[in-house]
Parts: structure tokens; sequence; C-alpha cells
């Protein structure tokens, strides 16, 4: 599912501030890309725990929406005054992306087998993910 959600972005001496208001969140970058790539970040690690607490995404407010939000969220800063942007991401993606950590899993293989693959040097791991991804129809 893919959302865009306004993000206000203020320069602040050396560092660009970022505030996320549906999603509650702050981040922050050295430049206005790395602010960007900030905030899609959080908001996606956001999603991926929406996601695994079985809640529904929130709705991205309307650009006006997002300024009251903003302006009722000054104790610290005043966000209202950066630049409203809106931070696009696919959260399916994102949460790919993210889960493409490996996993150990034993496999029983015959022992003849085995050798013959190690003697033509074939990454038998590798082997068997292109087979699963083959057999369930699903890329990287």
């Amino acid at each position: 599912m893919k959302q865009a959600y306004p993000t206000f972005i203020a320069e602040y001496e050396r560092d660009f501030l970022v505030y996320v208001p549906d999603l509650d969140i702050y981040t922050e970058g050295k430049s206005m890309a790395d602010a960007i790539e900030m905030a899609r970040d959080a908001i996606g690690l956001k999603g991926i725990d929406f996601e695994d607490d079985g809640k529904d995404f929130p709705v991205p407010s309307t650009a006006d929406a997002a300024v009251r939000k903003a302006k009722e969220n000054i104790e610290v800063f005043d966000y209202s005054t950066g630049t409203l942007t809106y931070v696009d991401i696919d959260f399916s993606v994102y949460r790919k992306r993210m889960d493409n950590k490996t996993v150990r899993r034993n496999v029983t293989l015959p022992n003849w087998l085995n050798m013959e693959a190690e003697k033509a040097h074939i990454n038998v791991s590798r082997v068997l993910q292109e087979a699963l991804m083959a057999k369930l129809n699903v890329s990287q």
C-alpha cells in the first residue's frame, strides 16, 4: 500500500528538522534530500509497527489539517514555519526491504548430491532461495 504523508522540513542551524504530524514522527537530516530520506525511513518503520500491532495506517491529512497539527505542537519548535512537502512510501516494498535478514534453516540432502554440489562449487543456499522464489512466484 502506497501513501504520501504531509511532512514539515525546517532548516535549523546546520540541520534540517523533520516533523510528520499524522504519525507524530520527529527526525532530522543533514540536507533537504537526507531529511526526506530520513522521513521516509521513519514513516516506513512506523508503518511496520502499525502492521505488526494489527492497527490501520492513519489516513494522510490535508495540507490545512497538517498545518493546524503542526501549530498545535510548538512547545519546542514551530515546524509550521518550515517547508510543507509530502513524503511517499510503499509500505509493502519497505517491509520487504527491511525483512531481508537471513535465517538459518537446516535442509537434508543425500550425501552424494551434497558432494556433487561441493565439487561443482555450487552455493546450495542460493540455489534453494532461487528455487523457492520460482516455486512461490515471488521476487526480491
